[in-house]
């Protein structure tokens, strides 16, 4: 029998500015997987990403990299204003420490940074090809939610929230 080891003690996040050198690093790894997994739907419409799901810099409230070591950014996440609503935006972890505990660290982070903005709950949106970012968001209390703009116009969206009260 082999005994499970929570390594999530040795993962930190760090507040970090929307273009820090690692958070834009981790977001181009993001890009690519993404660009990737939904290559045929980008090959059939062009237009098949709405406007919405582009984050400009002045509306994120918080941006988080998780380290597993000194220097080995392994996660990003952040959370941007949508009216009176905080979103979780660019969630990943770098697939080599996929099943780590690192995105229950970044959420970790991630909810005790919108509690300190003054957020009541955080909104997200995932799509159907990302079923693992589903379990996580399920496993750490998210709940399905109708779609929101602009999601209701990409096929496969998946909206999620959780109170933070």
């Amino acid at each position: 029998m082999t005994a499970s080891v929570d390594r999530t003690d040795m993962i930190v996040v760090r507040s970090v500015g929307w273009n820090d050198a690692a958070a834009v690093a981790l977001r181009e790894k993001m890009e690519e997987e993404m660009s990737a997994r939904y290559a045929d739907r980008f090959a059939a419409k062009p237009d098949y990403l709405p406007r919405g799901m582009n984050v400009e810099p002045e509306s994120v409230a918080y941006t988080g990299v998780a380290y597993a070591g000194p220097d080995l950014p392994v996660g990003h996440a952040a959370l941007r204003r949508l009216g009176v609503d905080l979103e979780l935006k660019r969630m990943f972890v770098a697939p080599s420490h996929r099943g780590a505990g690192v995105a229950r660290v970044l959420l970790d982070a991630v909810e005790d940074a919108a509690r300190a903005l003054g957020g009541s709950r955080i909104i997200l949106h995932t799509g159907d090809r990302q079923p693992d970012a589903v379990r996580v968001y399920e496993r750490e209390g998210y709940v399905p939610i109708p779609l929101f703009p602009p999601y209701e116009r990409l096929e496969g969206s998946h909206c999620f929230e959780k109170s933070l009260l």
